[in-house]
């Protein structure tokens, strides 16, 4: 199998110089729609693809995205790893705007969004006990520290529904748990990454401190987008690095040492002759290598 990096996140990560051969394309999802067309473009020399998030223009808010056909439109284009950026706020002093965190835990405060590929007809309990890849993140960790970009190895993202920002109370309260940043994107998708066994990293990038300071200035939209602005152009210098790190490693894909791709192996429950074939249809990308399905990708 070959590797292909997927990247979510804003516009400016995909509208730079480098991409060779790149064209937009369509993907349907049993799932729904998802956020937007994929760019496919190649990027010193590894496979990328690109998905807007909030889809193009910043059509979608934190909980009308379409977690699941995100994911699953990725998985039939062929994706290996996915590496997620994202705008966060900050729960701790040292995690000053312009930081980068390579998250390594989650606390989902998200309500009403589809979490989870399976239900009635197909029930699977993926672990999240280690909810992203360790590898990849040593991949980005390198890169970040070769750039020069400052960050933290590791930190607990709050995913929060939105899209209004926190309470004082609410940011105190989150402090307290050990939250170290706090956005509205990385759950589920995280969780799904998980399920559809593709190795899946998130880089936070911090833009404020949330509102638990005493002396300091409430969240502003229009303080985000000035620091929003500032940390697309090292995102963009951060997925350059890890495509070259990539591709340095081969281009033939190897079994993830962390077993993400793996992750299906022993998370199905239901009994194979009580399996929903509709169920089992609409699982031929995410769940295909465990049910003996070829992905079956379709355009349009």
């Amino acid at each position: 199998m070959e590797t292909r990096l997927g990247i979510i996140g804003g516009s400016g990560l995909y509208d730079f110089e480098g991409l060779e051969d790149a064209r937009w394309i369509r993907l349907e999802s049993p799932f729904g729609e998802p956020s937007d067309d994929l760019l496919v473009a190649r990027l010193n020399g590894l496979e990328l693809v690109f998905l807007p998030r909030h889809g193009r223009g910043h059509r979608l808010s934190p909980a009308a995205i379409n977690y699941r056909a995100n994911i699953d439109v990725l998985k039939r284009a062929g994706v290996t790893d996915i590496l997620s950026l994202s705008a966060c706020g900050s729960l701790r002093e040292d995690l000053s705007p312009g930081t980068f965190v390579v998250v390594d835990q989650f606390i989902d405060r998200t309500r009403g969004r589809e979490k989870t590929f399976f239900g009635e007809g197909m029930v699977a309990h993926v672990s999240l006990a280690e909810p992203v890849c360790g590898r990849l993140g040593c991949l980005v960790r390198g890169s970040l520290r070769a750039l020069g970009i400052p960050y933290a190895p590791r930190g607990t993202y709050l995913a929060m529904e939105g899209p209004q920002f926190s309470t004082r109370s609410e940011s105190a309260l989150y402090r307290q748990w050990g939250a170290d940043v706090i956005g509205m994107t990385n759950m589920p998708e995280a969780a799904l990454a998980r399920e559809a066994e593709i190795c899946y990293a998130t880089v936070a990038m911090v833009t404020d401190y949330d509102c638990w300071r005493d002396d300091g200035p409430h969240v502003e939209v229009s303080n985000v987008l000035e620091v929003l602005h500032d940390n697309a152009e090292k995102a963009r210098a951060l997925v350059k690095a890890v495509a070259r790190a990539m591709a340095g490693e081969g281009a033939t894909r190897q079994p993830c040492g962390r077993g993400c791709d793996r992750a299906l192996d022993v998370a199905l429950v239901t009994d194979p002759a009580a399996r929903s074939a509709e169920m089992v249809a609409r699982l031929d990308a995410v769940a295909g290598r465990i049910l003996g399905r070829s992905r079956g990708e379709k355009t349009r």
